[in-house]
């Protein structure tokens, strides 16, 4: 969806240092703020491709490094160590919990839980839905030069402690399952270092592709 890729654009370019080929109270950011696979078979992505190659305005207003280690990642039932892990957040309240894998056969392999209903139960704990799974790898198509991900209707929870205004995250806890039935699961575990947030004013593209 326009949404997905906006975001996912942002994340891509928020990551890429650490990829060698190649981002309200209704986010983690909430309790004390203001505000994959290899390929996915095209039967199992939203039916909107043509709109997410179109040039969209961005809306990301928010992402999140986090550093530390995944003693747990698994998508589609292949075990992946992780390089990095962030989240971020649209104006439009979606939320997204991004893992950039350590694949020595793919170095653009990303995946996004994503959901749109998100709350926090407490000051240090903050749940979100899961709805669909973002999934890019070498072979996705592009648009202006950066990937599309096949966006995934998936079920499943994302549940994070810690508290993002105080730039400590202690886990994040992701389980979802396609309607192919895909499992994806994510545990991590910070290191303890101060996470890096990075609030963003959306602003339309200066560089479009042609056609």
């Amino acid at each position: 969806m326009r949404l997905s890729r906006n975001i996912f654009t942002a994340l891509f370019l928020a990551l890429a240092p650490a990829i060698p080929a190649a981002a309200d109270d209704n986010s983690p950011a909430g309790p004390n703020t203001t505000s994959a696979q290899n390929q996915v078979a095209p039967a199992n992505s939203i039916d909107d491709t043509a709109d997410e190659l179109k040039p969209q305005a961005a809306d990301t207003d928010l992402f999140a490094l986090m550093s530390g280690r995944c003693s747990t990642l698994k998508v589609a039932g292949h075990d992946f160590p992780c390089r990095t892990v962030a989240y971020a957040h649209s104006v439009g309240g979606r939320a997204y919990f991004t893992i950039a894998l350590d694949d020595p056969a793919d170095p653009n392999h990303i995946i996004s839980f994503s959901g749109g209903n998100g709350h926090r139960t407490n000051e240090n704990l903050y749940d979100l839905t899961v709805d669909r799974m973002l999934l890019n790898s070498k072979s996705q198509p592009k648009a202006d030069g950066l990937p599309v991900p096949a966006v995934v209707k998936s079920a499943g929870r994302c549940v994070q402690l810690g508290n993002f205004a105080a730039l400590q995250i202690t886990s994040v806890v992701c389980s979802a399952t396609d309607r192919s039935g895909r499992k994806y699961d994510l545990r991590f575990e910070s290191d303890g270092s101060p996470i890096t947030v990075r609030r963003v004013n959306p602003s339309a593209p200066t560089i479009r592709g042609q056609g």
